[in-house]
């Protein structure tokens, strides 16, 4: 099998699997969804960068001293139907990197990343990703089990809190915006502040 070390050499049609995709040695970051190939954006612009820096050192600061871990983009977290067990490489069809993510089953992390779904995953949305955060993730994250999801919108300055109800289906729990103190239900005693998450040397 040639090596991979173009985008032009997939099939973006073509379904992958997890062990596909360590193998490829590519300059372009992607994801896989459901086996499909998903590009990430380039570089983010200055509003992301601001508003995931603010989040992780909030979030970060917390977690410090207590059991889960914390993790920012670059990621690897294999998603599967949370009613299946522990999956091999080839049959693992979605790999993503979310901006940020809480994990508390320590047993789900290994060298390669999360094998399993986080307790809590943040997305940052941009023009670019917009689609792909509030459908595309939004779905997988749904049937994989990631009880919580947040998507900051930093234009617009406010934040989208979905938390699994108990039909295991996403529900929107809160709209935070700036000037609130945004905490997520798993962790409700984690106070973020969302001036400091929105304020941008841009405004």
């Amino acid at each position: 099998m040639s090596k991979i070390t173009q985008l032009s050499q997939l099939d973006l049609n073509k379904t992958y699997s997890y062990a596909d995709y360590l193998t490829w040695q590519l300059d372009e970051m992607l994801e896989l969804i459901k086996g499909k190939i998903s590009l990430m954006a380039l570089a983010p612009n200055l509003k992301h960068q601001d508003a995931s820096i603010s989040l992780s050192a909030q979030i970060y600061g917390y977690f410090k001293h207590k059991k889960c871990r914390v993790y920012a983009a670059p990621f690897d977290v294999r998603l599967y139907d949370r009613q299946k067990s522990l999956l091999a490489d080839k049959e693992i069809h979605s790999v993503v990197q979310p901006d940020l993510c809480v994990v508390c089953n320590l047993e789900l992390l290994d060298i390669k990343g999360c094998n399993g779904a986080p307790d809590w995953i943040i997305e940052i949305v941009s023009k670019g990703s917009a689609r792909k955060d509030l459908k595309e993730k939004y779905a997988l994250y749904q049937e994989s089990g990631v009880t919580e999801y947040w998507l900051v919108f930093p234009y617009e300055q406010t934040i989208q809190q979905f938390v699994l109800d108990e039909t295991r289906r996403y529900q929107l729990k809160a709209i935070f915006t700036t000037d609130d103190i945004a905490s997520p239900a798993l962790f409700p005693e984690l106070k973020i502040d969302l001036n400091d998450v929105f304020e941008s040397i841009d405004d």
